[in-house]
């Protein structure tokens, strides 16, 4: 038999006995959250909708939980992974973040263009694909990572879209 006093001591916020705004924190103080994964997060853990409610926006009204400061963390940590704007986009809408808060950090002083090409570079090195199957080749990859096609074109050396 598993004594819970040993899992609220090694910080398991699943242990029994831990109130839905200190399982919260726990989880706020590993990353940032969006309010959304906090309310899923709390909802596994069977707790009252109307309980969840309070507890997100009491952690709102403190401080402690913002959706802008998530989509910041967010977008910084995965645009330093080499992914590209779409594919998070994408997943910050997945987790519940307002459209107004993604367009405004992925328009937030991030050069797109120059984050393709350096992951281009990364990936296959300095020299420019002359061929089209290795151009092609290359040009997929920064699509699943993520990048606009205006993006993957200047990385890959294709002056012949410049809309962006």
């Amino acid at each position: 038999m598993v004594n819970t006093e040993d899992k609220v001591s090694k910080g398991d916020a699943s242990a029994s006995g831990m109130s839905p705004r200190n399982q919260a924190m726990y989880w706020l103080a590993r990353r940032e959250h969006a309010q959304a994964e906090i309310r899923t997060k709390l909802t596994a853990r069977d707790h009252a909708p109307e309980v969840i409610e309070a507890t997100v926006e009491g952690l709102v009204a403190d401080g402690l939980l913002s959706d802008a400061r998530f989509a910041e963390s967010f977008t910084a940590a995965r645009a330093r992974r080499g992914q590209g704007p779409v594919r998070i986009r994408a997943e910050l809408r997945q987790r519940g973040v307002a459209l107004e808060l993604i367009a405004a950090q992925l328009d937030a002083g991030h050069d797109w263009r120059q984050a393709a090409a350096d992951v281009r570079q990364r990936r296959f090195g300095a020299e420019v694909p002359a061929d089209f199957k290795e151009k092609a080749r290359q040009m997929r990859f920064l699509e699943y990572r993520g990048f606009t096609t205006t993006q993957i074109r200047a990385a890959v050396g294709d002056s012949s879209d410049d809309d962006n």
